[in-house]
Order: C-alpha cells, then structure tokens, then sequence
C-alpha cells in the first residue's frame, strides 16, 4: 500500500510539474496586444488602402508588416456604442451602450475583452478617450479625457484616473501617446503579456492639427472635391432628405476655424492666427455664392481633417519605434482601427450614423509576425463585434459567454477557407443632434438593403455596381427576388442576434437637451 501510495504520488507531481511548466510556457508565449483605435478616420484617409487624401506612413507601416481588411465594418457608426462593441463582442441591444446622447453609463461588470484578458494574466490599461461615461473595468491602469460628453479638447485636455483629474498642456495625440509609451515601460520590467488600449481623439471634429502641421499650414493648397459634394437628394428617401449633415448648413464658424477656438495657452494661439487669420480675413472679404461658400468650408474642413490625422500619425509612429526599438514586436499584435468612418464630403455631407460604406466601413490593419504574412490583403466580410473574440483566441483565453462576433484567426493562415457571412446593422440614436433617422439592415457580398423604421422607407443598393451608394434600387423591376432574399436574411440576423422588435425608451429630458443645442448651434 505504502509502496503503491509513493508511486501515485509520484505520478500526481510529475503531472503537476508538467502541468506547471505547460502553462509557464503558455504564458510565456502569449503574445501582447497594442490596440490602436482612433475616432471618426474614414478608409479614404488611410494610405495603406490607396488613393488617399492623404499620407498615413505609420499606419501603413501595420499594414506592410502584417494584413489589411478591404471591408471591415460597424454595427452601429456612433462613437460610444462602437467602443461598447469593441469591449464585449455584442451589437449595442445586447451590451446595452446604443447611443451617445442618451445610454449610459457602459456596463462594466458584462463580460468584456479586457475583464477576460485581466483575469488571464494579462497587464491591461487604457488610455485616451474612453466615451462610456463611466469608470474603466478591467483595467489595471487607466487615464481617459475628461471633458463635455467625454469628447476632451485637441489642446491642454484633461484626464481622468483613480488618482483624480489631471489639468495637462499640449496637444493631445502627444499626450496620449507619452502617457502609452510610459505605460508600456512599467509594463516591460512587468514581465506579463501587456494588453494596452490606445485611444486617439484624432480625427474626431472639430479637426485641429497639432503645432507642426500648423507651423506648415499652407492655405493654398487644394484637395480634389468629391464628385457628389454638390448632390441634390431631392427625390431620395426622406431620410436623406431631413438629416442635418450638409456641410453648407451645419458647419460652424468654429469647425472651419473662422472663429477663434479657446483653452490655448499664448504660443498656441500664436500658431493659430499664424495659419488661419489670413486666410479667413481673405473668406470674409469675398463676395462668394452659396456654391462657392460650401466649396471654401470643404476645403478648410478637409485640409484640417487631413492635418490632424497627419498629427495622429506622427505619435502612431512614436508608439511604433518604442516597441520595435525594445524588441515588443516579435510577440506583439498590434492592430489599428476606428470606432466608425466618416463622410469627407460625399453628399455634401460630414459626420458618420449612416450605413453607407463612407460611414460603416473602417480601416483594419493588423499585424503579428510570425503569424501573418507580411503585406496581405483580405477582403472578407469582418465587423468590430469581431475584434473581442479574435484577440481572446489569440490569447488562448475563452470567453465565459458567447459573443456576437467571430474570431479572425482563420482568416490569417496561407490558404484560408472560404468566408460566407452576412452583416447585420443597427443605428438607434434619433431623436439625435444630427436628425439621422433610426434604421437597421443587412450587407451581404454583392447588396445591402436598408429599413429606416420611423419613415416605413427601404434602400437597396447593389455595391459592386454602385459602390458609392447612390442609386437607390428598392421597388424598381427585376429586383423583387433580390429585395425578398435580403429581407429573409435580415430577418435571419435579427433572430440569431435576438434583437428586440421595440427600442429602448429615449429619457425624457433627452428632446428639450436637444432642442436647445441645436438653438444654440443656430446662434453660433
């Protein structure tokens, strides 16, 4: 008995060191994750996927490293509900974050990405903005703007953390950058895997570059319109028709810099005068018709949009050498994306909330060397309640729950299997400072078919004739087996995603809120 109890003993320990030793390597293996997100950054402004309004040379540099999604998208083109997405994997009705003007506060104690890393060992911070209007959870270490709406200023913003608020001066793609770079210098003499959250502002309206573009603005310049920037909607669907997003109408004197913007320290505004008075003395001055007018806010918007994503990127690339430089990349995956895209134009329109492509879609680039080959391109259908589930499978961490989403590991191998999907789409936010109705529809390989369910109005656009979403197909002949196929797919999405038939209730303090902003906005 005694002799048969030392061997089983035996064999329990040498099970138990090897079980030991197995999750040591595990661990050790386990690769970190840098997740760079930024806010409102359309795919036309990447010049990793070409054609761009302007150099990114940082952000490509994931690309060139690693994979490039052609058509990654959002369920829901608003920033609060995207970053939800972001954290649990769940379309809004399910994590419960479906607005920005009237959810809240996130609900923490869900099962989110950064909860599972944590409790996997995983080192994790965010830092940035955060938009939840709540506390991080799952973050060992976190500084997020704090501001009106969470949005933060481009210049001397403030920062939330457990230790208080933090007054800083500078220029806040810097700042958020120095605060990530300090970070993951503590997290390296850590010696865990790191999970870092790195948010940027950046491009999020009002659009103002950080000092070096400033030192260089040149007014001069000229960026090529788009061909709809003077589109009619006369004829489309109401709710084209009624949302307030024409650049002519609802840009104020402060987005296109004709107003002198506040919380600038002397230099800084220095700096502004030096690249923007002479050109709005020059705007002033002139007698311009209402085209010319809206053809003057385009340029000054988008040279500004451009500008501060120019400014982002150059503190991209900070963060980049920092982990090349301390040799974080041979076991890092760094991936870059945005909360939604954004209109630069297109309809005469700025702002994000639509379907549309320009709205729904973002850039993804991720790289991880050794397990992506360098300088790839999919095109496979992907959304952000993807992102979750990709990174905890990369993590080798299981979700408690099931997500929404799907990882993307399959999609990185040399030969991937085929990809079928459907995608499901929902923006609740009306009524909304922008008056984009509430709508919800399916985007398939070929189609996508739109409902907007306050007006009982339908699109359908085929995306590979009309990638622009112009032509509105829906009731035209010859489409009728189309149009039933994609609603039997929509109402297959909604079923597998149990969305609820009613919205949840808007506070009733929220349509006076908004009335009076948009009074306000009036008198701007």
């Amino acid at each position: 008995m005694r002799k048969a109890s030392m061997q089983g003993m035996a064999r329990m320990g040498a099970a138990l060191l090897t079980t030991i030793f197995s999750v040591a390597s595990s661990a050790a293996e386990r690769p970190n994750i840098v997740f760079i997100f930024s806010d409102d950054h359309a795919v036309r402004a990447v010049s990793a996927y070409g054609d761009s309004l302007v150099e990114t040379p940082n952000i490509d540099r994931i690309a060139a490293g690693g994979m490039r999604f052609d058509r990654a998208y959002v369920g829901n083109a608003i920033c609060g509900p995207s970053r939800a997405t972001l954290l649990t994997g769940l379309h809004s009705h399910a994590n419960g974050f479906y607005s920005n003007e009237w959810s809240g506060p996130f609900d923490g104690e869900q099962q989110t990405l950064s909860s599972l890393l944590q409790t996997a060992g995983y080192q994790t911070a965010v830092i940035g903005k955060w938009h939840l209007y709540s506390d991080p959870v799952g973050f060992d270490h976190w500084e997020v703007i704090d501001n009106v709406m969470e949005q933060g200023t481009y210049y001397n913003p403030s920062f939330r953390s457990p230790a208080g608020i933090e007054e800083a001066t500078g220029y806040v793609a810097d700042l958020v950058t120095d605060k990530s770079i300090a970070w993951l210098k503590a997290a390296q003499r850590e010696g865990s895997p790191f999970f870092l959250l790195y948010n940027h502002k950046t491009p999020h309206r009002d659009w103002m570059p950080g000092p070096e573009e400033l030192r260089n603005w040149d007014e001069d310049a000229r960026f090529e319109e788009p061909e709809t920037l003077l589109r009619n909607l006369d004829g489309q669907t109401r709710a084209r028709r009624e949302a307030r997003m024409r650049i002519e109408d609802y840009m104020t004197d402060g987005d296109v810099k004709l107003s002198k913007t506040f919380n600038l320290t002397p230099e800084q505004e220095a700096l502004w005068e030096q690249a923007f008075a002479e050109g709005n003395r020059q705007y002033e001055d002139a007698d311009l018709s209402a085209d010319e007018a809206l053809r003057w806010k385009y340029q000054r918007y988008i040279k500004t949009y451009a500008a501060s994503v120019q400014s982002m990127d150059r503190q991209i690339g900070r963060l980049l050498d920092y982990l090349e430089s301390n040799g974080l990349m041979d076991n890092t995956i760094v991936l870059y994306s945005s909360d939604q895209g954004f209109f630069l134009g297109e309809n005469g329109w700025f702002d994000k909330r639509w379907m549309d492509e320009v709205s729904s879609q973002v850039p993804l680039l991720v790289q991880w060397q050794g397990h992506i080959p360098p300088g790839t391109a999919s095109d496979a259908l992907v959304q952000n309640i993807d992102f979750a589930p990709t990174l905890l499978a990369a993590a080798s961490v299981k979700p408690d729950k099931p997500m929404h989403g799907v990882s993307l590991l399959p999609l990185f191998e040399d030969d991937p299997k085929p990809w079928q999907r459907d995608l499901y789409y929902h923006f609740y936010e009306n009524p909304g400072f922008h008056g984009v109705a509430r709508h919800y529809g399916v985007r398939t390989e070929r189609y996508k078919l739109v409902y907007y369910y306050q007006n009982d109005e339908w699109e359908l656009f085929d995306l590979v004739t009309d990638p622009d979403d112009q032509v509105n197909l829906y009731g035209k002949p010859d489409y009728d087996d189309v149009t039933g196929d994609l609603k039997q797919r929509l109402a297959k999405l909604r079923e597998q995603y149990q969305v609820p038939e009613s919205d949840p209730e808007v506070p009733w303090y929220h349509g006076p809120f908004i009335r009076g902003v948009e009074q306000l906005m009036k008198w701007l």
